[in-house]
């Protein structure tokens, strides 16, 4: 008897300690799928008491939820048993995904085989599968439901059969054709260009199903094409029919009522100044010798907010849209053309309705009084940049006297807004010669001169005291904070400073300050040091990179590049909704008005850099086509260039003449193994010891030349010699 009590409690032991590994073995791999032969042979054995045991075990767990059953024989932990998250979904090329997790510190990688049907940008509900094994991996995971559709909209081109419409996404982040039902669509044709979103992908179906929102013409046509980037970037390319009604509705004349309320400036010199193929004209200056021998200088801006009242519909329009887009062969206005072509440009012999900031300043640029309010002014004369800068070297035309005067104020304002520790990145602004269709012919390089400086100085002076005197209102002595919409740009952060700082070492240059304006004098030494130097460009390049972005806020902490306590947008209410913001706050203060609501300036400040960080990419988007339209008929040709960037796949490499930038993958490049040695900022042949750098001067082959992609591809001709 006491024998065989000793066998049970030695098979109950037994039984115990299997039940635990086999437990064990599914939480520590969940997501691996198990069969209960691997489960009994990894427990250490494969008896028929161990298959009972272990098949006991699995049917419990199955039976209380804890691991699900794939199949006859197939056994996984079950979700419910992981922790869940609700994320958004960030498409990969691949189909993978990464989910990106408010309260995760990093992203969850989804395989594929893992996405359950969801899309780019659908909110979802993930579980975590495996967790990251080393830093800065991601933790894995799949998954389980789809709680939202995104709405976005896409880009495509069709391929039409005779019962259905398969459409190739321009999108990387949708690496598969999205279905549509002929029957409902048969104005589309082959080859178009189409606008669309994703309505479902159920379960099983190979593709997603769609519905098409436009049509916007055959692929590779002009028109097509840059809508077809707007569209990508969730940008309007037209106005709503009721939009464009209202602003033709909109009165043009100015009654003597209105213009005996506001300060009459049309007797004084007034003239715009823009460029060659300027259609709007939102900005003027006026200038005139005072009886005590000081200057002057009135800053005039379109009063936009006097045409479009707050809340009506062209007002929710701008708010929606925030800016104006300026693709490479077209502006797509924040305003109907009604508005920002007629009633609020400021066009040569016509009097319009201005908000203005006026100064009194004497011969060396000092500011000794402002004024702030409405006006109506004449524009005397419409300049071209290229007319008034003539005027500026020769002293000869009309207003050239007036022209000088401004120049020579703007010069002094100028050269001491730099001893104060303004930072001057000033890199040329290359432009396509276009022909009537779009085509890109040539490129040429636009400089900053003069005239341009001057219309600068002016413009930042209005905004820097505009800002100025909405923050506080001054009483009795006494200063009150005010709301206002400020634009701000913070202090370098130290350590893209410090990476920065290891690049340039490189080239020999010495970079020590971190941190305050000391950065900024450091920064001007260098740009100076590198001008007109092969490494120029990419020096330039990353130095803007190290610093932060300007963004519109209530929080003022000052424009650190500019080096201004105090910076609004008051100068363009025609194209950015900001300084349209900026004209109330300004004319709800100077009435005496009370301090606006902060957190709804907060929120529609947000949301206005939001869209300008949209527009600026579309921006870039329609460069970069132009540029790979514009190499298309060279594939083959040899170009000179300078290496603008390195990374662990390939050199980019930007041509001396054109400033076009394209890739050339390291794998491509002949003679040699080429691997990237990030510690060094240089591409290193293994056999040879060739090394490419930043800046190095190179010749390249063009490849290829990808206009869907938007991508250019070189081969790098090098020789083998060290």
């Amino acid at each position: 008897m006491t024998h065989r009590r000793r066998d049970n409690h030695k098979s109950e032991l037994s039984h115990s300690s299997r039940a635990a590994f086999v437990v064990r073995m599914f939480r520590e791999f969940p997501e691996r799928v198990f069969s209960l032969k691997q489960l009994v042979s990894a427990s250490g054995g494969n008896s028929r008491d161990a298959r009972y045991v272990v098949r006991d075990v699995v049917e419990s767990l199955v039976e209380s939820g804890v691991v699900e059953r794939l199949g006859r024989d197939k056994f996984q932990l079950s979700m419910a048993q992981l922790p869940r998250y609700r994320g958004v979904v960030d498409m990969i090329g691949s189909g993978a995904a990464y989910v990106r997790v408010e309260e995760l510190d990093s992203d969850i990688y989804v395989n594929q085989r893992n996405m359950n049907c969801a899309l780019d940008g659908d909110v979802v509900e993930v579980v975590v599968q495996r967790q990251s094994t080393r830093a800065g991996d991601s933790p894995e995971g799949s998954i389980v439901s789809i709680l939202e559709r995104s709405d976005k909209r896409y880009v495509g081109v069709a391929e039409v059969s005779r019962s259905a419409i398969f459409v190739h996404p321009d999108s990387r982040k949708l690496p598969m054709d999205i279905f549509f039902s002929r029957k409902e669509y048969p104005a589309v044709s082959d080859g178009d260009k189409v606008v669309f979103r994703i309505v479902e992908w159920a379960q099983g179906a190979k593709s997603p199903r769609g519905v098409i929102v436009d049509v916007l013409g055959k692929v590779g046509d002009n028109d097509a094409e840059m809508h077809a980037i707007l569209a990508e970037y969730d940008l309007p390319y037209r106005f709503e029919q009721e939009v464009e009604q209202a602003a033709c509705d909109i009165s043009a004349v100015i009654s003597e009522e209105e213009i005996a309320q506001r300060r009459d400036f049309r007797d004084v010199t007034t003239f715009t100044v823009d460029p060659a193929d300027a259609k709007d004209f939102d900005d003027a200056l006026s200038i005139r010798r005072r009886d005590d021998g000081m200057w002057e200088i009135g800053v005039h801006i379109a009063d936009v907010t006097h045409y479009v009242r707050p809340g009506s519909i062209i007002d929710c329009e701008a708010r929606e849209r925030g800016t104006s887009v300026y693709l490479v062969d077209r502006t797509v206005p924040m305003l109907p053309e009604r508005l920002c072509n007629e009633l609020c440009s400021l066009r040569p012999n016509e009097q319009s309705l201005c908000f203005s900031a006026v100064f009194t300043l004497n011969d060396v640029a000092e500011v000794l009084d402002e004024w702030f309010g409405r006006t109506v002014i004449y524009s005397d004369r419409r300049f071209t940049y290229a007319e008034a800068q003539a005027r500026i070297e020769t002293g000869v035309g009309d207003y050239a006297e007036e022209i000088g005067v401004l120049n020579n104020l703007a010069q002094q304002m100028r050269a001491r807004r730099f001893k104060q520790g303004a930072i001057s990145f000033e890199r040329a602004e290359f432009k396509f010669i276009l022909d009537q269709n779009g085509k890109p012919l040539g490129v040429y390089t636009k400089e900053q001169q003069e005239a341009n400086q001057m219309i600068e100085e002016f413009m930042l002076l209005a905004n820097r005291r505009v800002a100025e005197f909405c923050s506080c209102r001054v009483e009795g002595g006494k200063r009150s904070p005010r709301s206002m919409v400020y634009r701000v740009h913070e202090e370098p952060n130290e350590e893209k400073l410090s990476r920065f700082r290891d690049f340039i070492s490189r080239f020999g240059y010495v970079f020590k300050p971190n941190k305050g304006r000391s950065v900024a004098k450091a920064m001007n030494k260098l740009m100076a040091e590198v001008k007109g130097r092969a490494e120029e460009n990419a020096v330039s390049a990353l130095a803007v990179r190290s610093m932060a972005k300007a963004f519109y806020t209530t929080d003022n902490v000052g424009h650190y590049g500019l080096a201004f306590k105090y910076y609004t947008h008051f100068t363009s209410p025609i194209r950015r909704y900001p300084d349209m913001m900026v004209h109330r706050l300004l004319a709800r203060y100077l009435a005496g008005g009370k301090s606006a609501d902060r957190q709804s300036l907060e929120s529609q400040a947000s949301y206005a850099s939001e869209r300008e960080v949209i527009a600026s990419e579309a921006e870039r988007a329609s460069i970069k086509y132009k540029m790979v339209e514009f190499m298309q008929d060279k594939v083959g040709q040899m170009f000179k260039g300078h290496v603008s960037g390195l990374s662990e796949w390939g050199v980019y490499v930007e041509l001396q003449e054109t400033h076009i930038e394209g890739m050339a993958y390291l794998r491509d490049i002949e003679g040699d193994f080429y691997t990237y040695d990030e510690a060094r900022f240089e591409v290193v042949g293994r056999n040879y010891g060739r090394r490419i750098a930043f800046g190095d001067e190179v010749w390249i082959r063009v490849k290829g030349a990808d206009l869907q992609r938007r991508t250019l591809d070189f081969e790098l001709i090098v020789s083998n010699k060290r």
